[in-house]
């Protein structure tokens, strides 16, 4: 299954991120080399970043963002994790219904 967590961004993220920034790629590569986190980046304007994931416990990304040097550091306001049904694309074979 793939997610999408959503970060919603303090006001001084791009200021306030730097003391946090390598902590926050590190632990963006450690869920990478499980296999889950996808790909990411902040949003133009930075008021929010998007994340993918693909993993079959979604709680994984609870405990993600739970554990975000970025999150503990207060630079994210509110996140949200939904569901995303990929219908095609995404680097896997899928069977279009039509």
């Amino acid at each position: 299954m793939h997610y999408i967590l959503t970060y919603e961004l303090v006001e001084n993220y791009i200021k306030d991120r730097q003391a946090f920034r390598q902590l926050h790629f590190d632990h963006v590569k450690a869920s990478q080399a499980k296999g889950e986190f996808k790909m990411g980046g902040a949003l133009d304007p930075p008021d929010k970043a998007v994340l993918v994931f693909k993993t079959e416990h979604p709680e994984n990304i609870e405990e993600f963002v739970k554990t975000d040097p970025y999150y503990k550091a207060g630079l994210v306001s509110n996140y949200s994790i939904q569901k995303w049904v990929v219908v095609i694309g995404g680097g896997e074979d899928l069977k279009l219904k039509s």
